[in-house]
C-alpha cells in the first residue's frame, strides 16, 4: 500500500468513527500526500482569505461565502461543478475545518462521492490567546503555500 492510500484509508477510517456525512476526513499531511496522487484540492475560503492569509498551489478555489458579509455562495455546486468531477477524489480546505466540512457534506448530496474535510484546515485552531496558525494546519505543519 502506497503512503497516497494509506493516508485515503485513514481519512475513510476517520470519517467512519465521526459519523460523517462524506467520503472521509484527513490531517493536512494525508491531504497534501493525496494531492500529490493527484486528487484535487479545493479551497473554499474567500478571496480576501487567499491572498491576505495564504494559498495552496495547485488547489482549486470555490467560495463557500463571501467577504465583506458572509453571505453563502447560491453559485457553490456551479462552481464545483466546473472545477471538479463527480468521480474526483476532492479535498475541501478552510480556515480551521469548518466550512470545508459544510461542503464536503453538500457536495456529497450534490453527487460527488469521493469528499473529504481537511481537519484544521490553513491556519488550524486557535491556541490559549485565540490566534490561530500557530498550533496545527496545512501552515504549521510545513507544507508548501504562497502568500499575495
Amino acid at each position: 500500500m502506497t503512503e497516497a492510500e494509506s493516508s485515503l484509508k485513514a481519512g475513510q477510517d476517520r470519517g467512519r468513527q465521526l459519523g460523517l456525512p462524506y467520503a472521509g476526513a484527513l490531517r493536512p499531511q494525508e491531504a497534501y500526500l493525496l494531492m500529490q496522487a493527484g486528487a484535487k484540492l479545493i479551497d473554499v475560503r474567500t478571496q480576501a482569505e487567499l491572498y491576505w492569509v495564504g494559498q495552496v498551489p495547485g488547489a482549486a478555489w470555490v467560495e463557500w461565502n463571501g467577504y465583506p458579509g458572509g453571505t453563502l455562495n447560491q453559485d457553490f455546486v456551479a462552481q464545483l461543478a466546473r472545477a471538479a468531477g463527480k468521480d474526483e477524489t476532492i479535498m475541501f480546505l478552510c480556515r480551521s475545518g469548518g466550512r470545508s466540512h459544510m461542503a464536503a457534506a453538500v457536495a456529497t448530496q450534490a453527487g460527488w462521492k469521493n469528499c473529504y474535510n481537511v481537519l484544521e484546515g490553513f491556519e488550524g485552531d486557535r491556541d490559549p490567546s485565540q490566534h490561530r496558525g500557530g498550533m496545527n494546519g496545512w501552515k504549521v505543519a510545513g507544507l508548501p503555500w504562497v502568500q499575495g
